[in-house]
C-alpha cells in the first residue's frame, strides 16, 4: 500500500474508533443479539449472498454459481425449503466449492477453462469499510493479507462476551500473550472485549517493532490504536515486547493476579500457553484459579495435561484469520478440544477428501458465511481442517442459546509426506508429545518434525530435539520414533518401512522452530531452496 493509502485507512481507523469505543454491551444483550440472529439465519445468509454475491459482479462465488446453473431464485428456494446446510451439500455436489489453496490465492480458482480467481483478495467483503491490515500467520504456506472492519469486530464482540459468561471468567482479570501488527491477533483480542469494557490488563507481544524490524507502519498502527483508546476513556494497554523465551514473565504475571484477585484469565496461542505453565512449574508457582483461553494449534491431549499440571484451568477456541472464531468452548466439554459452533455466523458441512498420496480420506470442514459484516466471503470453502461434527445438547449456555453443533478433534487435512507415504499426523503428534518425552525426559516443546526438501528435491524429515534433552544415542531416538509408528495402525507400518528403507528421517538436536507468531506446531513444513546452476 502506498503512504497516501495508509494515511487514509489510519484516519478510517481513528474516527472508528471513536465511535467503537463508545459502544456498550451486557451480557443480556449479547445473548438477546446470538438468539436473533440464530433465528434469522436463512434470512441473514440469503441477505448477504444476494447482495455480496450475485450483486457483485466480479464476485468469484457468482460465476461458481451460475455455471453450476445456480440463479438467486434457485438458491432461495433451496434455502427456503431445505435448509442451508442441505442446500449447501448440493451446491457442493454440483461443483459450488472452493478449495484452500484457492482461498488462500495460492492457486487460481477456475471452472470451464476460465479464472475466476487469482488471489485471496478476490474474496474480500465489498461492502466493508478497511479500518486495518492485518497478515495470516502463515504456518500452512505464504501469509495472506486480510482486511479488518471494525463493525465486524462489534458483531463478534457477543460471541467473545458469552464465551466467558459460559466459562466462569467474565470478571476475571485479563491478559494476552498476542503479538502487534502485522499479527491481526492482539488488536482484534482487544477489540472483542471493548464493548463489554473487559480490557486486557497486560499485553504481552511477541513481536516487537525495534527487535523483530517490523515495517514503521504496523508498529504505528498498533501503537495509535492504543493511545486513541486512552483518549476514549478505554484502560488498553501498550504492547509489552515478550519474546517466547521470556515465558517466565508471563507466568509471573498470572501467578500474581491469582494470588490478589483470586482467579486471572490469559488468551494466547496453545503453545504459548505451554510455555506458561512450564515456566511456572520451573519456579515453583501454583496457578490454579488460573485460566487459559487458547486458540491457533490443536489443543492435544499431551500439552492439554502439561498445562493443567501447573494448576490452570483450560478451554479452547477455533477460527480462522480471515473470518475470526468459528466455534467456541463448551463449558460441559467431552474433552479440552470440545467447542461449539458459532452457528449465528457459520454454516459448515463436511464432505471426504482424500489424503493426498495416502488411501485415506478424512471429514472436511466446509465453511460458509452467514453474517454481512464477515471480512471474507466463504461459500463452501474447504478450511483445511477435519474432525468429529455432532449434535449434542450439552447443557451449557451455549446449547440453552440453540448451538448444538459440536466441533472437537479438530486436525488439518495437510501432514508430512515422505518417501511417498502420508502420515495423518495424530500418529505422530503422539510420538513427539508422549512417547519421546516419556522415554528421553523433557516436555512437548522439546521435540519437532520438519519436512524439508532437498537440493536434489527428495523429501526428508528431520526429528528436532532439543539440546535441553539428555540424549546419548541419536540413532535410538530414530528407532524410538519408527518402533513407536509400528505399533499404531498398519499406516504406521508402511510409514516405518518406507522411511527405514530410505533413510527418510534425520535427527538434529537444535531448537524447534517456532513460527513468527509464536506457534509451535509439532510438524512443521520447511521448504529448502534447491541449488540452481547459473
Amino acid at each position: 500500500m502506498s503512504a497516501f493509502q495508509d494515511a487514509q485507512m489510519l484516519a478510517r481507523f481513528t474516527f472508528g474508533l471513536r465511535a467503537y469505543f463508545s459502544q456498550r454491551l451486557t451480557l443480556a444483550d449479547a445473548e438477546c443479539c446470538v438468539r436473533e440472529r440464530f433465528a434469522r439465519r436463512n434470512e441473514n445468509f440469503l441477505q448477504l449472498v444476494q447482495r455480496a454475491i450475485y450483486g457483485y459482479p466480479d464476485s468469484p462465488y457468482r460465476a461458481l454459481l451460475l455455471h453450476a446453473g445456480c440463479e438467486f431464485g434457485d438458491l432461495r428456494a433451496g434455502v427456503e425449503r431445505e435448509g442451508i446446510e442441505t442446500t449447501l451439500t448440493k451446491l457442493r455436489d454440483a461443483g459450488v466449492v472452493v478449495t484452500f489453496e484457492q482461498f488462500k490465492g495460492r492457486v487460481p480458482l477456475e471452472r470451464g477453462g476460465k479464472i475466476l480467481a487469482r488471489d485471496a483478495r478476490a474474496f474480500d467483503n465489498p461492502f466493508l469499510a478497511n479500518h486495518f491490515v492485518s497478515e495470516s500467520g502463515g504456518s500452512s504456506g505464504k501469509a495472506t493479507r486480510i482486511a479488518h472492519d471494525l463493525e465486524h469486530q462489534a458483531a463478534s464482540a457477543s460471541h467473545h462476551l458469552l464465551a466467558r459468561a459460559a466459562q466462569n471468567v467474565l470478571d476475571a482479570p485479563f491478559a494476552i500473550w498476542r503479538g502487534m501488527l502485522p499479527d491481526g491477533s492482539g488488536i482484534n483480542n482487544i477489540l472483542h472485549t471493548a464493548p463489554f469494557q473487559r480490557a486486557p490488563q497486560k499485553w504481552f507481544s511477541q513481536l516487537g517493532w525495534r527487535e523483530s524490524q517490523l515495517p514503521f507502519q504496523h508498529a504505528l498502527f498498533s501503537y495509535w490504536f492504543v493511545v486513541v483508546g486512552k483518549m476514549c476513556g478505554a484502560p488498553i494497554p501498550f504492547p509489552n515486547y515478550t519474546p517466547l523465551e521470556r515465558a517466565e514473565v508471563v507466568a509471573q504475571w498470572v501467578y500474581d493476579t491469582v494470588r490478589a484477585h483470586g482467579s486471572a484469565l490469559l488468551g494466547t496461542q496453545v503453545s504459548r500457553a505451554l510455555r506458561v505453565a512450564l515456566a511456572a512449574q520451573e519456579k515453583n508457582l501454583d496457578l490454579e484459579g488460573a485460566t487459559f483461553m487458547i486458540a491457533g494449534e490443536p489443543p492435544t491431549p499431551a500439552k492439554v495435561r502439561a498445562m493443567q499440571a501447573s494448576g490452570a484451568r483450560v478451554f479452547t477456541t477455533y477460527g480462522m484469520a480471515e473470518v475470526g472464531r468459528v466455534a467456541m468452548g463448551c463449558a460441559q466439554a467431552f474433552d479440552t478440544s470440545d467447542t461449539h459452533l458459532l452457528a449465528d455466523a457459520f454454516a459448515l458441512i463436511t464432505h471426504p477428501i482424500a489424503v493426498i498420496d495416502f488411501e485415506v480420506t478424512v471429514p472436511a470442514f466446509h465453511l460458509t458465511t452467514l453474517l454481512p459484516t464477515t471480512p471474507k466471503i466463504m461459500l463452501n470453502v474447504i478450511s483445511d481442517d477435519y474432525g468429529i461434527v455432532e449434535g449434542r445438547a450439552c447443557g451449557c449456555l451455549w446449547a440453552e442459546l440453540g448451538f448444538t453443533t459440536h466441533l472437537r478433534e479438530i486436525r488439518s487435512v495437510n501432514k508430512l509426506t515422505g518417501e511417498g507415504v502420508t502420515l495423518i499426523g495424530t500418529e505422530l503428534v503422539n510420538v513427539l508429545e508422549t512417547v519421546l518425552p516419556a522415554r528421553f525426559g523433557g516436555s512437548p516443546l522439546d521435540y519437532q518434525v520438519q519436512e524439508q526438501e532437498d537440493a536434489r528435491g527428495f523429501t526428508r524429515l528431520v526429528l528436532i530435539i532439543s539440546p535441553r534433552v539428555n540424549l546419548n544415542d541419536e540413532a535410538e531416538a530414530r528407532r524410538v520414533v519408527l518402533d513407536a509408528l509400528d505399533a499404531l495402525s498398519l499406516n504406521g507400518h508402511l510409514t516405518r518401512v518406507a522411511w527405514q528403507n530410505a533413510d527418510t528421517l534425520q535427527i538434529e538436536r537444535a531448537e524447534p522452530h517456532w513460527t513468527a507468531r509464536g506457534k509451535l506446531l509439532p510438524l512443521h513444513l520447511v521448504k529448502a531452496a534447491k541449488t540452481r546452476k547459473e
